[in-house]
């Protein structure tokens, strides 16, 4: 059996798409799917009318109560999970790692799981230049502008170590070995 980590930023975008993927790949499959949500992954959860989503599909979640609780980058390190997922993950996310910055759950897990052997999957919303449709949590569909200096982020996060930056929700289905039919 498999166990995956997926931890959950403060990104709108890409939000539904991502929980509706990943609650089809629990409903198929025996994969363990542990859930942490940074604080603002929290906010956008309840933001998006999710959060009872969240306690119904995956009632064992966990939220950050600082950069290393819960304890949760060990076991990643050591390989009890057999992968890192991070989607969707903010442009703040994606800055802090690039520059090395541990100072939240999401951020700390990733920068010591990359030391050790755990493959990491990273969906960053901002991965190319222009324009790209979102959602709001009313259900409105609006254009938000990237900005270079966010995609150009992105492409450094897709070079570091141990990284793989993917990007939609559903190269989670080929990564996880799951039949999307």
């Amino acid at each position: 059996m498999k166990r995956i980590a997926w931890g959950i930023t403060g990104s709108g975008d890409l939000i539904k798409e991502t929980y509706e993927t990943m609650v089809d790949i629990k409903n198929k499959t025996d994969l363990q799917i542990m859930v942490f949500l940074s604080k603002e992954g929290e906010t956008v959860m309840k933001w998006y009318h999710m959060w009872d989503d969240i306690q119904k599909d995956f009632p064992n979640f966990k939220t950050e109560g600082g950069p290393n609780s819960p304890f949760i980058a060990g076991p990643l390190q050591v390989g009890y999970y057999d992968a890192l997922i991070i989607a969707p993950m903010t442009s703040n996310s994606v800055a802090k790692i690039v520059c090395g910055i541990g100072d939240t759950l999401v951020t700390n897990v990733v920068s010591q799981t990359a030391k050790g052997s755990t493959p990491i999957y990273i969906l960053p919303v901002d991965r190319e230049m222009g324009t790209v449709k979102t959602v709001s949590p009313e259900g409105r569909v609006m254009e938000l502008k990237m900005r270079e200096v966010d995609v150009s982020n992105t492409k450094k996060l897709a070079q570091m170590e141990n990284i793989t930056v993917i990007n939609s929700p559903d190269e989670l289905y080929d990564i996880l070995g799951v039949n999307r039919d």
